[in-house]
């Protein structure tokens, strides 16, 4: 078995990561930039990296004031003969957030970087670097790939609680040296505000840090940005974003609980005043483009900006970007013979097929914001339903189903090996192997779908599961109460290990501390298994 040895991360992260993990909160962080108006620029909000591939990456960095980004790069953490690359002004505009993509990388490297803020008067005025670390994608297949995956993060109340040790789930995925993250959702909860004190079941009392854009759902843009920016309060999660890349997708708690385009919130929820969720969604897609180092920023005349993507992250893996969100009809009871809008629209299916067929990667992971085969259901506005694909209804496809198995019979048809699913959502996790002699439909080869979360939110019961497509629950690990803190456990992340030599994909599905749950290892080259 061969799988790249560890590059030694741990040990240059001691030098070069020392400014980053030794961050402190100053009391004006919590401020809006505006009022900065004398000192150095500060980075306190840590730095990110995203969509790494052979030779390029996104570095990411938030100022608490006007300032010039720039970035330098070394093959070591000495910085001695650095590249240095010009970023952005970061001003009001942008939130004082800027990201900056390096290019003409060595492929299969381990690249320390530093962002530096300058004043934009006079250069000479810098701030403090802060540092960070990724690996490019590997030419060589030789090489492996491990990468991580969950999430649902300060869900249902439960925010950042120091004494709890923070959002600590980070530093055990951390210690793992995964070569990339993949946030699957709901990466923050725009719909639910955060208070300074929350009751647990045994009497005690869990405490959470607030800020005033936490108080309320969000509606305003700057209520949408205060929300990402609330998260990086942590330092668990500055330490993480210095060290791994991420690729990131959205659900829909960046919005508002299961909504969809052209809902209209009902007057009887008094809590927003904004009551068009296509305006909300443009206002947090705007914030979510801003606070991820990500290329799903909307760009003029360019199809760049949309959510779905596919991320090449060589010989062994591709990584196919779904959103469930953007394109997707009006959730429904869900029992259509006829739906062409479905879960994804038809250009984004249409495009996945496509990139599923001329994907040459051992492996395609769909990383998708929604399970497939579970039934999760959607009463914000007083009806029964369905917020996923499954409706409940165990025999052949209808509404959404009809989408998805359009895509299996393709699939199957098309001969494409290698596809696993991946998700988050549902706030436990389970594993789950689809075969179609069980099925109600039985038009494609037999796969498999891992469900992994939360980060830190509620957990939940694990959701019934549907027939259609011949789902079995081969293991699963959920409270039997809603709403479980984080303290009460029930908190998961997953891991993928694609072994260089033999090309074996892994699958381990941890717990909070890191603990292997479950394990599965899938063969390569088949088209089914």
């Amino acid at each position: 078995m061969t799988h790249r040895p560890f590059p030694g991360r741990r040990a240059v992260l001691r030098g070069s990561l020392a400014a980053s993990a030794a961050l402190t909160l100053p009391a004006a962080l919590g401020a809006a930039p505006a009022f900065a108006r004398s000192g150095r620029p500060e980075a306190a909000w840590g730095v990110q990296t995203g969509e790494v591939t052979r030779d390029s990456g996104l570095v990411w960095v938030r100022s608490d004031r006007p300032a010039r980004m720039i970035v330098e790069t070394s093959a070591t953490e000495s910085f001695r003969n650095p590249r240095r690359w010009r970023g952005p002004l970061l001003g009001p505009g942008t939130d004082f957030t800027g990201t900056t993509r390096l290019r003409g990388l060595p492929s299969g490297e381990q690249i320390h970087y530093r962002v530096l803020l300058t004043d934009p008067d006079d250069p000479r005025r810098r701030g403090e670097p802060v540092a960070g670390t990724f690996r490019t994608v590997p030419d060589r297949r030789r090489d492996g790939v491990r990468f991580l995956w969950s999430g649902d993060l300060a869900g249902q109340g439960w925010g950042i609680n120091p004494d709890f040790g923070g959002y600590r789930i980070f530093d055990a995925m951390a210690g793992l040296d995964p070569d990339f993250f993949l946030f699957s959702g709901d990466t923050v909860y725009a719909d639910g505000p955060i208070a300074a004190t929350a009751a647990l079941p045994d009497g005690g009392l869990w405490r959470n840090v607030t800020t005033e854009e936490k108080s309320k759902v969000a509606e305003t843009l700057a209520e949408f940005r205060g929300n990402f920016r609330y998260n990086l309060l942590d330092e668990n999660l500055r330490r993480f974003n210095a060290r791994v890349p991420s690729i990131v997708q959205w659900d829909d708690h960046e919005v508002r609980n299961n909504w969809y385009p052209g809902q209209q919130i009902a007057d009887t929820d008094t809590r927003y005043t904004e009551k068009s969720v296509d305006v909300l969604a443009a206002r947090a897609r705007r914030a979510f483009g801003e606070y991820f180092p990500t290329s799903t920023t909307p760009r003029p005349g360019s199809r760049e900006g949309r959510m779905y993507r596919v991320l090449r992250q060589g010989p062994l893996l591709d990584v196919f970007v779904l959103d469930m969100r953007t394109y997707r009809g009006a959730n429904s009871s869900g029992d259509q013979t006829v739906d062409p809008q479905g879960i994804l629209g038809r250009e984004q299916l249409e495009w996945l097929e496509r990139e599923l067929a001329r994907s040459r990667a051992v492996w395609k992971v769909i990383a998708a914001d929604m399970p497939i085969g579970l039934v999760v259901p959607d009463t914000t506005e007083g009806r029964q339903h369905v917020e996923a694909v499954a409706q409940g209804d165990p025999g052949a496809p209808l509404g959404r189903e009809l989408q998805i198995a359009e895509l299996l019979r393709f699939v199957k048809r098309r001969r494409i090996t290698g596809t696993v699913w991946l998700t988050a959502d549902v706030h436990h996790t389970s594993a789950h192997h689809y075969r179609p002699e069980q099925a109600a439909f039985g038009d494609f080869e037999p796969f498999w779908e891992f469900v992994s979360g939360p980060l830190n939110a509620g957990a939940f019961p694990a959701n019934a599961l549907d027939g259609t497509f011949g789902p079995e629950r081969v293991w699963v690990k959920a409270p039997s109460a809603s709403n479980v803190s984080p303290a009460g456990g029930f908190q998961f992340f997953g891991e993928v290990d694609i072994d260089g030599d033999s090309a074996e994909l892994t699958v381990r599905l941890r717990e909070q501390d890191g603990t292997v749950l479950f394990t599965k290892t899938l063969q390569p080259g088949l088209v089914g298994q």
